[in-house]
């Protein structure tokens, strides 16, 4: 399943039937979450109902209203996690923060050379399509994001590429990265990066942004005309973090294998004095871009990779004040950040298994699931 997000620029009277379209599936929200239904099929006869007593619902594709209940069975079912002892939130009621309806199966229809989103009971919609659409389109979701409107097209593409083995991989050719808070990676050709701190340079426009929010009355025209603004800020910030992520994993997409450490996010975000650069680095999704832009991409534990030596494997503990690492044993001083990516190149090449005299493999399908696939990820033909 491939998804696809494109910008829509509608006209006045094509937003306005947006924004009736979002009142409406938040009505039947409601209504469900009112009457307590427990399946989806009890919603759905329900909402059958319902469009008898309300005529003014059937302005609206009925099975883009039925994808509502198909949401509200999804966050119930959810809920009964909460009583296996999971994290759950609760179901309430929505007021103004409803943002996303959805067409499921039929009632849409996409013109591509003319770049127009036709939507059953709204109309043709203009739509800016920056790639070609690959595989049959299940369902489109549209949604609204600070004032924006956007299509995220959802295909089903059977289509599995098989891994060539014309171009070998070259052992050479593989990095290390160490990733971090001051220096957002430090790789083992020496190359550093450092952090852009996206969230501390916007800090003062978002406290105003928030800061205004707070001292409007919740509802009013001016409550909504500062929210927007706040998302306007959040979006930018966001904007700014993905292109910096992007150039980076391009630039490590060069690399035949990148080793890279496996760190536990939700473990380290508990340390409250990091938590806001930690969610700001978005390792995660740096992560994620290298695995589909890189040939190989392989995880290592990071234990130890920071004190011990690189040259001797003598363990030197420092603290997190210490930027240097300096060995009694062989002498070694260097950044701290630049010795954990040698130890996590020498522990990626000894996981793979791989003698170091061996420089050129064939590549395989490399399965990222647990320790022991990746240590079997790469084989000699």
């Amino acid at each position: 399943m491939l998804t696809y997000k494109f910008r829509l620029y509608p006209t006045i009277a094509q937003e306005e039937k947006l924004l009736s379209t979002l009142e409406a599936c938040r009505y039947v929200y409601n209504y469900f979450i009112h009457n307590d239904y427990k399946t989806r099929n009890d919603m759905n006869y329900a909402l059958t109902e319902l469009k008898e007593q309300k005529s003014w619902l059937n302005n609206y594709h009925s099975k883009m209203l039925q994808m509502v209940s198909t949401q509200v069975a999804g966050a119930r079912k959810a809920l009964e996690l909460k009583k296996k002892g999971h994290d759950a939130g609760i179901l309430c009621r929505k007021r103004d923060e409803y943002n996303t309806f959805i067409y499921n199966q039929s009632g849409f229809d996409i013109d591509a050379p003319d770049s127009i989103l036709y939507l059953g009971k709204i109309g043709r919609i203009k739509m800016r399509m920056h790639r070609s659409i690959v595989g049959t389109i299940k369902q489109i979701a549209v949604k609204r994001r600070a004032g924006k409107w956007y299509a995220c097209i959802t295909t089903d593409n059977n289509y599995r590429p098989v891994p060539s083995i014309t171009k070998p991989i070259d052992i050479k050719k593989c990095v290390g990265i160490d990733v971090g808070i001051k220096n957002y990676t430090y790789d083992s050709d020496g190359n550093v990066t450092p952090n852009p701190e996206n969230i501390k340079k916007m800090l003062k426009p978002l406290i105003r942004a928030q800061r205004k929010v707070s001292r409007r009355v919740k509802g009013s025209n001016n409550y909504k005309k500062a929210r927007r603004w706040f998302q306007i800020v959040h979006e930018r910030i966001a904007n700014r973090r993905k292109d910096f992520l992007h150039k980076l994993s391009t630039h490590y997409a060069k690399y035949d294998v990148i080793f890279l450490e496996r760190l536990r996010v939700n473990n380290m975000v508990k340390n409250h004095s990091l938590a806001m650069s930690i969610m700001d680095a978005s390792w995660s999704a740096f992560k994620q871009m290298l695995q589909y832009k890189s040939k190989v991409m392989v995880e290592v534990e990071p234990v130890n990779t920071t004190i011990e030596c690189s040259r001797c494997g003598k363990k030197v503990p420092k603290s997190l004040a210490v930027r240097m690492h300096r060995c009694d044993v062989c002498g070694l001083a260097i950044d701290r950040d630049y010795n954990a990516s040698l130890n996590i190149l020498k522990k990626g090449l000894q996981l793979l298994e791989l003698p170091m005299e061996y420089r050129e493999v064939t590549p395989v399908e490399i399965l990222m699931g647990s320790r022991k696939q990746e240590a079997n990820a790469l084989r000699c033909w």
